[in-house]
């Protein structure tokens, strides 16, 4: 049973490192760190390091939030530059 659990758990580390490599869209690299991030705490709670996931499973929605919060932020200046560079020409 844990040979699957941990099959299981490189493949979702590997769908999500593939998909925020060649995903194009901001929101679905956050679907895919979470995916990835899953796939993370699964494989440390089969090395038995349980107050390592327990950290992990709380630090990650804070992870997730901060990392919305900078695609938003990186989209906002990229608008105001393009707005700006129109008003330049």
């Amino acid at each position: 049973m844990e040979f699957f659990v941990s099959i299981i758990a490189i493949a979702l580390m590997i769908i999500g490192a593939f998909g925020i490599i060649f995903l194009k869209k901001p929101l679905d690299k956050v679907i895919m760190f979470t995916i990835l991030d899953a796939g993370f705490i699964l494989v440390v709670v089969l090395f038995k390091y349980l107050d390592v996931a327990l950290f992990a499973a709380l630090v990650d929605p804070l992870s997730t939030i901060v990392f919305i919060l900078a695609i938003v932020k990186i989209y906002e200046i990229r608008k105001r530059n393009l707005e700006s560079g129109e008003a330049n020409d």
